[in-house]
């Protein structure tokens, strides 16, 4: 296999397959198309994912991709800027996909299986040209009679286009073959509208045929936990209130809200990663053991989690959450303007791009342990972990040494930059007094397996494509997340902060954030 520092411009008449990996299991042929396809998400994440498919030879002979978009674009214009975005990827770096070089065996063989729509969403002329686009294929058995839709698309399409391929007759399955939609997050932006959205797309799709999709769940650190709770006997039995004393879910991120400033205005941080990314990180971490990894036991027992989250007062939910917007400051040494500076944000914006939040799940195994959660723009770090803290060991042993205090056990579960695993523990420094320190057992992905580059989404798009639907959302799991945001969502309608902004960039969030573990003897991990 011949490899270039470039992707091909032009795709050959025929391209061979690339090379398979060594006990890949060959997705079944499908025709995917992408609505959105001339979108960021598409040439971010999507792309870049089936890019990383290609290359380990995990997509069959018959795989085709049809793009649609509102873009006046032929498919040799998106094949071409798809293949600029992908070099750049490569020479500029600083994307979720990162790669030294792009395949060009892999690349070309992507490409020669793109061709491009164009229409508006809102016509039903475009679905019927869709539906005679993929008859068409169909009929030459080139991508095999099964479609997977992918709405790459604004919130505020999802039904209509649900919809329009539901009266175009593409979500009917004939006998032996398949049809799939999988719709991004939001999914809704509050339980009102969340619910009239399973209820619209329900009319149109059977529930198993929606793959709601939060590409988190497809990092390598998260499907682990599962592995390393009920695949070793030596974390599970300790993975409860009697040896857990709280737990600590981040999602930092180093970056403002960039270009999307007229989308995170109607959203914020807490319907933007909530709902959504942090409730499936500790859906993860707390679920009881499922009866098999059969994707319905799994999510039964995630929706389990997220059901048993303490309902908020409204005085809970002010008590308990709190939120930040940042100022003016300096992040990773660049200068970084306020929240109110960036375009398409009002002035006197009283939006969040923080929030922290105190949660309790009303369960057997977690009652009387805290789980702290905090996400938020422009901060230290790009990090995301779930922290295990254990109970502090008694103190009696060490009495009339130097020991002043004893350090925590910690077990870290990074997801990312660098997934991997570490667990914290105290060892005696070398000498002739009994003096400690904390160390770390550490286990990067990176450094132990050879990975390829990926976005997360591999996985995801990969599981689409066999039917596995364990990592995505049902609708109970949707609205049991909104139903335990709601009073948050409210009660911060009610009042309006005063003291936005009130974290400068480049800090770790406001003060408020730290009194909420302050107030219970407890600190966040330090994010610089």
């Amino acid at each position: 296999m011949n490899r270039t520092d470039q992707a091909g411009q032009e795709p050959p008449a025929s391209v061979e397959s690339p090379t398979q990996a060594e006990n890949a299991r060959v997705a079944p042929p499908c025709t995917m198309v992408i609505f959105g396809a001339a979108g960021d998400l598409t040439k971010r994440l999507v792309i870049p994912a089936l890019y990383t498919l290609a290359l380990a030879g995990q997509l069959a002979e018959g795989f085709q991709l049809v793009g649609v978009d509102l873009a006046a674009k032929t498919a040799e214009d998106w094949r071409a800027g798809l293949t600029a975005t992908m070099n750049q990827f490569v020479t500029a770096g600083g994307g979720e996909f990162e790669a030294d070089h792009i395949d060009q065996t892999a690349w070309r063989w992507l490409t020669s299986r793109m061709s491009y729509l164009q229409g508006d969403l809102n016509d039903p002329g475009l679905y019927r040209r869709l539906c005679e686009n993929l008859a068409a294929r169909d009929a030459k058995a080139s991508g095999a009679g099964d479609h997977l839709f992918y709405l790459a698309v604004a919130d505020r399409f999802f039904s209509a286009v649900v919809a329009g391929l539901g009266a175009a007759g593409l979500t009917k399955e004939p006998e032996g073959h398949w049809r799939r939609v999988v719709i991004e997050k939001p999914f809704g932006h509050d339980l009102a509208s969340a619910k009239a959205l399973n209820t619209e797309i329900l009319k149109t799709l059977q529930e198993r045929q929606i793959y709601r999709i939060d590409h988190f769940l497809g990092k390598e650190t998260v499907q682990n936990i599962m592995a390393l709770r009920f695949a070793n006997g030596l974390f599970e039995p300790i993975w409860n209130r009697s040896h857990i004393d709280h737990v600590q879910i981040t999602a930092a991120e180093t970056v403002g809200v960039e270009r999307r400033g007229a989308f995170y205005e109607r959203t914020g941080a807490l319907r933007d990663m909530v709902p959504n990314h942090m409730f499936q990180l500790l859906a993860m971490t707390a679920m009881e053991p499922p009866i098999s990894f059969d994707a319905d036991a799994i999510r039964a027992r995630k929706a389990e989690v997220i059901q048993s989250i303490r309902p908020l007062t409204s005085e809970d939910a002010l008590r308990d959450a709190v939120r930040g917007q940042y100022g003016a400051g300096a992040v990773l040494g660049r200068r970084a303007n306020a929240y109110r500076q960036e375009p398409d944000v009002a002035p006197d914006s009283v939006t969040e791009t923080y929030v922290g939040w105190k949660l309790n799940i009303d369960n057997w195994r977690w009652a009387g342990v805290p789980f702290y959660l905090r996400t938020g723009k422009y901060l230290p770090s790009r990090r995301t972990e779930i922290a295990i803290r254990f109970h502090q060991a008694p103190y009696q042993l060490f009495r009339g040494t130097d020991v002043e205090r004893m350090n925590p056990n910690w077990l870290i579960l990074r997801v990312q930059p660098d997934e991997g695993i570490a667990l914290e523990f105290a060892a005696k420094r070398p000498g002739l007094t009994m003096s400690l320190c904390p160390v770390s057992m550490d286990f990067a992905y990176k450094r132990f397996f050879n990975m390829a580059p990926s976005t997360g989404y591999e996985t995801l798009l990969y599981d689409c494509m066999i039917g596995d639907a364990t990592l995505f959302q049902r609708a109970d799991m949707v609205e049991a997340g909104w139903q335990a945001v709601q009073p948050i969502v409210d009660a911060w309608a009610s009042v309006r902060p005063t003291d936005f902004p009130n974290y400068a960039a480049g800090r770790p969030g406001p003060a408020a954030s730290d009194a909420l573990l302050a107030r219970d003897g407890r600190a966040w991990r330090p994010l610089g």
